[in-house]
């Protein structure tokens, strides 16, 4: 089936998404942060698919280095508090609506907040993990991030004072010493503590990719909504799915990296397109 790729006015782009979902019943959707910019969760890349900020800290440098992660800590704890009160916004309650359609059979997303979760999607793959849970390096016991913040706050009562805004995956944007942030050890055997989700510089487990790569086998399109998919970790699938010869669509405001493999991109905002599809659909 051929799509045009065109900017089109937005009746006639909910036709043909309609259209779409109407000629597929087992639809793939790849998401990512644009997903959740709407719920006040900043993302990492501009409309050229540029950095708006400084990358984020490699798995190796948090692995390494104690200062490292001290500053990522501190920034983490008050980063967590806006992040974890973030809600689901339009693009998640469509996408659940589709599932629940039986449109979607199978949501692949590489934020790690949860909310598709939230707004009651069932079949979630969490390709980058979920900061909700920590997982310790050594002998992989598991904590709550609810832990971790009640430890922070006691070992460090000055961060609780502290003030910063909200950045990508949890973060916050700011600077200052971060040498005295006593960091929790593992309590079972005093290892490293990470939160549960992939770092630049690591690799996603290979059961998740390969439960990715089975969905995507058993699919009959795919949908890709708010992301610039310059992760390979994303990007292998919608390479595979073009190697497949399944229709792609993409919702994204903004250059991606699979411009040129997909049937049809729609460059409009993804919350208020998936909102109008789920509804008319």
């Amino acid at each position: 089936m051929h799509y045009l790729k065109e900017e089109t006015q937005k009746a006639t782009v909910i036709e043909t998404l309609q259209q779409f979902l109407t000629l597929h019943s087992r639809i793939l959707v790849v998401t990512g942060a644009g997903c959740s910019t709407d719920s006040g969760i900043p993302d990492y890349r501009d409309h050229a698919g540029t950095w708006k900020r400084s990358k984020p800290i490699l798995f190796q440098e948090f692995m390494r280095s104690e200062a490292v992660r001290q500053r990522y800590w501190t920034r983490s704890y008050l980063g967590w508090i806006p992040f974890s009160q973030a809600a689901p916004n339009r693009a998640h309650w469509a996408l659940a609506n589709l599932e629940s359609q039986g449109k979607i059979f199978q949501l692949v997303t590489q934020n790690v907040d949860g909310l598709h979760q939230k707004a009651g999607s069932q079949q979630v793959i969490d390709l980058h993990g979920n900061l909700n849970e920590l997982v310790c390096q050594t002998c992989g016991e598991r904590e709550s991030r609810g832990w971790m913040q009640e430890k922070l706050a006691s070992l460090n009562p000055v961060i609780t004072h502290l003030a910063a805004t909200l950045a990508p995956d949890g973060d916050a944007n700011l600077e200052t010493d971060f040498s005295q942030t006593i960091v929790p050890d593992c309590p079972i055997c005093g290892g490293i503590l990470k939160p549960d989700v992939v770092f630049y510089g690591e690799q996603v487990p290979r059961p998740r990719v390969e439960a990715v790569y089975a969905a995507l086998h058993k699919s009959d399109a795919v949908l890709v909504a708010g992301t610039s998919l310059m992760v390979f970790s994303a990007f292998q699938f919608i390479r595979e799915a073009t190697r497949l010869g399944k229709p792609i669509v993409a919702v994204n405001q903004g250059k991606t990296r699979a411009d040129d493999l997909f049937t049809l991109k729609v460059e409009q905002p993804v919350g208020e397109t998936l909102s109008a599809l789920a509804a008319s659909h």
